[in-house]
């Protein structure tokens, strides 16, 4: 009889202190889906002149995009020479839990992004972060309270630190950890965090995996420092590869102190998915679709066409409406076709080449320069068709722009603004 008076309250309890989820949130690296897309956006009729700022919040350095879930806004960020969590409260901005731990930041040529690269991941009632020198932290996403920590490959990372965020499988944290020949993924079950499986067989660069489905199974593709691989989510079994060496340089081999890898080649885009398709794309390198199909034990990897003048840096475009749109190496907004690769259009964009983001909100297009500039485009295979551009901070921006509603999150060199369009 006491259990069952117990079990109804505690229930209940669970229900108030968890997140609460919306269909707009963005709990993850790129959005719910890993492709950048936002769901429950409506595009005003005529857009404003300026947006409105509704809050800002000193929160320390980073380029790691903010995570939204329910009323809750998790940043990750670097402050006095501690790694930091936050819950912000997304209607003002006030912090509702914070956490920190000594860590030291990226130094040597990556010393002017000093803090966390990798965004946080909210899934089950939980926060991952993921940080510059690989400590991997586990949080009760409603009250702050830290579940766990794993630092398994001390002193190994990629050459401008750890970048690839984690992601969340069937309640498994999967992530890819260290450094050339000493790196690979790993799997933590969430909820206690003790390893289930090991890859070792390619050290990360600096993009981050997505999750894929072939013929019922889950597949986590990644990019490493020299190939693209399929790995089952479930067991760790590597189930395809396809060479993907950086194109500039043969960087990547990690190393301690942030050693290796320092060329100007990199592998930082993250594998776009559509159904059984695999799009990537990276410096020098060109756009590439690739049909996935099962192969005896495996599956195997057929390329369905190139495009080599659409190149990118250090973002990911997004796909809409069988359409491609992304940000060139060379600061070229461009739109290509996912069915045959072909140009649509390319514009150019001031900025720091290389570094932007594109978002799928609907009926338009936002991307965010570096120079903190949010372009609102049309998703049209015509021409770049502009329909509005603001300012959005004083300093320069690298992370994703957070689109909830009216609402635009945005995360500077060392701060987080709340924008509204009214």
């Amino acid at each position: 009889p006491v259990r069952r008076r117990l079990l109804p309250a505690l229930v209940v309890s669970a229900l108030v202190l968890a997140p609460a989820a919306r269909g707009d949130d963005w709990p993850q690296w790129r959005g719910a889906n890993r492709d950048a897309k936002v769901t429950g956006f409506t595009a005003p009729k005529t857009w404003p002149k300026e947006l409105t700022q509704k809050w800002k919040v000193t929160v320390g350095e980073g380029v790691a995009t903010p995570a939204l879930v329910g009323d809750k806004l998790f940043v990750f960020s670097r402050q006095d020479g501690k790694e930091v969590v936050r819950a912000l409260n997304a209607a003002d901005g006030k912090e509702l839990w914070k956490d920190e731990y000594e860590s030291g930041g990226a130094t040597g040529p990556a010393s002017g992004f000093s803090g966390p690269r990798a965004s946080p991941t909210v899934a089950e009632g939980k926060v991952i972060t993921f940080g510059v020198r690989g400590i991997l932290n586990c949080y009760d996403a409603a009250r702050g309270k830290r579940l766990w920590q794993k630092d398994d490959f001390k002193g190994t990372w990629p050459g401008f630190y750890v970048s690839s965020s984690p992601i969340v499988v069937d309640g498994l944290c999967i992530v890819q950890v260290g450094g050339g020949a000493k790196g690979g993924m790993a799997a933590y079950e969430l909820a206690t965090g003790n390893e289930k499986w090991k890859w070792l067989e390619g050290g990360p660069l600096y993009a981050s995996p997505s999750l894929m489905t072939v013929d019922g199974t889950k597949v986590i593709v990644a990019n490493t420092d020299s190939q693209i691989v399929g790995i089952g989510a479930a067991d760790g079994k590597e189930l395809f590869k396809t060479p993907y060496p950086p194109s500039a340089a043969k960087g990547g081999k990690g190393g301690k102190g942030g050693k290796g890898g320092m060329g100007m080649g990199y592998n930082a885009s993250t594998p776009i998915i559509v159904g059984d398709t695999l799009i990537h794309a990276g410096m020098g390198r060109g756009t590439t679709a690739m049909k996935i199909e099962k192969s005896g034990g495996g599956l195997a990897v057929k390329e369905v066409w190139k495009n080599p003048d659409a190149s990118v840096q250090f973002n990911t475009p997004v796909v809409k409406d069988d359409l491609i749109f992304g940000l060139t190496d060379r600061n070229n907004l461009f739109c290509i076709s996912a069915k045959d690769g072909k140009t649509s259009w390319t514009a150019p964009v001031k900025g720091e080449r290389g570094f932007g983001s594109v978002v799928d909100a609907g009926l338009v297009l936002l991307s965010l320069t570096p120079a903190a500039q949010l372009i609102v485009y049309e998703p049209s295979d015509k021409e770049l068709k502009e329909l509005a551009s603001y300012k959005v901070a004083d300093k320069a921006t690298h992370a994703y722009p957070v689109v909830a509603g009216n609402r635009i999150f945005i995360k500077d060199q060392d701060s987080v603004t709340l924008w509204t369009i009214e």
